[in-house]
């Protein structure tokens, strides 16, 4: 694919067509904007928190004080602190929030056992959604981890059963639609993904699943030259999610009081013309950075190296500043893996369509976190 013709099909991802488009819905408290999560009938406001970053309580509350409802968590985010810090804060509030959280656990024993530790963690005797988080194929949701949910389900301790997805979507997505024991799909979805992620999101909606979407900023990226153009690049990216009436909510991280009050401003500005061309210019900087997590690559190394994935904790540390977090999975793999080093290979045979330079990316995930 010519670096023209990349620049065309990545922009044609920023056109929704105009019936597609969500139209204005009435204003709430600090002027948010409510949809309904699917048939779970949950009222959730558009911009949900995402913990993955949250340290300070105080965040969190102003979020709750302001009227986010949406409060996206799990146990192995910063070591399972952000449990901890959610909780205390919602427990008086406990009645007027959403609270989702996921378990990284592959057997119903181990999501059980992690479930407790959330009900403990984040103060509250029941979770609203239960992820079964980062499934890459149909095959990974198991009749084992839905068992767990139905137990759960049953012993009044979750509401509603979720799968997340970072990769895979077309196996993915069809997979929870077609699965009537799954409530919610939490999707990775932003301007920079292949058009056909629409249909698939729109599927799920018409299927009456809760739609909620995750890495809608594409990665951060928004320090450096230009860096105030960029941060107005986060804007206008969660501009774009919200503005398709597919998306119930989002679970976008929110670190400190200003990253909350902008995202904020998402639901009461709509998308323009102006976000477009500030979007078309950060597809230019990122395009050679950021992993859209298409598959394509699956299985292309000849070392065995899970590409996207480690392409995924470089972002964690490059975009979003989040060294720690980024080393934490990378260590996470086999050591075989670990000990991969690109510049042993006399050539990469792993090429991106959207133009990521995976060689390099690779070598320098290789050198920071290993």
């Amino acid at each position: 694919m010519s670096d023209s013709t990349r620049r065309d099909f990545l922009a044609a991802g920023l056109i929704l067509p105009a019936a597609l488009q969500a139209a204005p819905e009435p204003a709430a408290k600090a002027d948010l904007r409510y949809r309904v999560l699917g048939k779970t009938g949950l009222k959730v406001t558009t911009v949900g928190m995402g913990a993955v970053l949250i340290t300070d309580p105080s965040v969190v509350a102003r979020a709750a004080d302001l009227g986010v409802n949406h409060f996206d968590t799990a146990r192995d985010y910063q070591g399972s602190n952000s449990e901890r810090v959610i909780g205390p804060v919602l427990k008086s509030r406990r009645d007027r929030v959403v609270i989702a959280t996921k378990t990284g656990a592959e057997t119903r024993q181990g999501v059980l056992a992690d479930l407790e530790l959330s009900l403990k963690e984040l103060q509250t005797d029941y979770i609203d959604i239960l992820y079964i988080p980062g499934r890459k194929a149909a095959a990974e949701i198991t009749d084992e981890l839905l068992e767990a949910h139905r137990i759960a389900k049953q012993q009044g301790k979750i509401r509603f059963t979720g799968v997340s997805t970072h990769k895979g979507h077309a196996e993915v997505i069809p997979a929870v639609v077609k699965n009537p024991h799954v409530d919610v799909l939490e999707s990775s979805y932003n301007f920079t993904m292949d058009p056909s992620i629409e249909a698939l999101i729109e599927s799920a909606r018409k299927a009456g699943k809760g739609v909620v979407t995750m890495k809608v900023m594409a990665g951060g990226y928004k320090n450096g030259a230009d860096a105030e153009r960029r941060r107005g690049a986060m804007l206008a990216a969660l501009k774009w999610v919200l503005r398709n009436p597919n998306v119930h909510s989002t679970a976008v991280s929110m670190a400190d009081t200003d990253q909350l009050e902008e995202d904020l401003r998402a639901m009461a500005e709509p998308f323009s013309e102006a976000d477009r061309k500030v979007l078309l210019a950060q597809l230019e900087h990122i395009g050679p950075l950021y992993c859209r997590m298409c598959g394509r690559c699956e299985g292309a190394c000849p070392r065995g190296l899970p590409v996207a994935d480690v392409l995924r904790y470089l972002t964690y540390a490059d975009g979003y500043g989040q060294f720690a977090m980024g080393r934490q999975k990378f260590l996470a793999l086999p050591a075989e893996t670990r000990s991969v080093r690109c510049g042993d290979c006399p050539s990469c045979p792993v090429r991106c369509p959207f133009g990521v330079e995976v060689a390099k990316r690779l070598h320098r995930a290789q050198e920071i976190f290993g």
